[in-house]
C-alpha cells in the first residue's frame, strides 16, 4: 500500500502521496458535449504514446481467472471546477463533495459509468471500492482513453490494452495472504515521482482501498500502483496490497497512461 511520501512536482503538479504502499498526470481532455478522440498521453518526461518494452511474461497458469472482455475506450471526466458534487442520483441529494485539484495536489478525475442529459455517472475515488455517483457534466470536462489495464493477483500479472487488445504483458508483485490486493473494476487517480526509498520513479494511485487496512503509513489505505526498490519481490504476494512493477516498467506506463485509465484486478 501507499505510504505518506513527500511532495514532489510531476507536470507543474505538486502531489502529496498518500497511498497505502503510491499515487497524477493530465489527460487531454475536451469540454462536455464534445466527442474528442485523443491519444492518451501523460506529460512526464521522454516520447510521448510510446509503447512498453516488456519484461518476459510469467508462466501461463491453467487455474488464472479469465480475463473478462475489455472494452475499445473508456469515458473519463475531469473536473473544471474547484469542488465537484456528487450526487446519489442525476439531481438528486449530495452525498460528497470533491476538492479539485485533490488534497495532494492532483487533478480530480473520474471514469464515467454512464450519461444522461446533464448529468455524467462516475466511479467515486472514495471509500467503499465500487461506489458509484452522478455530477454535472457542467462540472466536468469529458475524454477517451484507449487504454485499460488488467491485473491477475493468482499469476502476478499486468496486461496492457489498447483498443481491447492485449499489447504488453509484465510480471508484478501484489498483496500478501493478509493484505491482499482488493479485486474490482478501477482507474488511475493520480500519478507522482515520489522521493521517498522504497517506490520506485513512478506511483500512480488507484481509486481503490484496502479491504484490510483502512489507514496506512498517514494515507487512507489507499492502494497504487509503482515501481519498487525490491526487484526480487516481483514475481511473488509480498505487498500490502499495492501493486509492484519493475522500475523500467512502471517508467514505460506513464509514457501511455493518462489518469483515468481502467484497471481491472481480479
Amino acid at each position: 500500500m501507499l505510504r505518506r511520501l513527500a511532495p514532489v512536482t510531476v507536470a507543474a503538479v505538486t502531489a502529496t502521496l498518500l497511498l497505502a504502499g503510491c499515487s497524477g498526470a493530465h489527460p487531454h481532455h475536451a469540454r462536455a458535449g464534445h466527442t474528442p478522440t485523443p491519444t492518451p498521453t501523460v506529460h512526464v518526461g521522454g516520447a510521448l504514446g510510446q509503447r512498453p518494452t516488456a519484461s518476459p511474461s510469467p508462466s501461463a497458469d491453467a487455474t488464472a481467472p479469465s480475463t473478462p472482455p475489455i472494452a475499445a475506450s473508456a469515458t473519463v471526466a475531469t473536473a473544471e471546477v474547484a469542488s465537484v458534487a456528487v450526487h446519489a442520483a442525476a439531481a438528486g441529494a449530495v452525498t460528497t463533495t470533491l476538492p479539485n485539484p485533490q488534497s495532494n495536489g492532483a487533478p480530480l478525475v473520474f471514469l464515467v459509468v454512464a450519461q444522461q442529459s446533464g448529468w455524467v455517472e462516475v466511479d467515486v475515488p472514495t471509500r467503499p471500492n465500487g461506489r458509484t455517483g452522478w455530477v454535472r457534466a457542467s462540472d466536468v470536462a469529458l475524454s477517451t482513453v484507449a487504454y485499460h489495464l488488467v491485473a491477475v493477483t493468482e499469476t502476478n500479472s499486468l496486461t496492457v490494452y489498447r483498443a481491447g487488445r492485449p499489447v504488453a504483458t509484465y510480471p508484478v508483485a501484489s498483496g500478501t495472504g493478509g493484505t491482499p490486493t482488493p479485486h474490482g473494476s478501477f482507474y488511475l487517480t493520480e500519478l507522482l515521482k515520489p522521493t521517498n526509498a522504497g517506490y520506485g520513479p513512478y506511483a500512480y494511485g488507484l481509486s481503490a482501498f484496502s479491504d484490510v487496512l483502512t489507514s496506512f503509513g498517514g494515507g487512507p489505505g489507499q492502494i497504487g500502483l509503482h515501481g519498487t526498490d525490491d526487484a526480487s519481490s516481483i514475481g511473488k504476494d509480498a505487498s500490502h496490497g499495492c501493486i509492484r512493477m519493475q522500475n523500467a516498467d512502471i517508467t514505460a506506463l506513464t509514457k501511455l497512461l493518462p489518469l483515468g485509465t481502467p484497471i481491472t484486478i481480479i
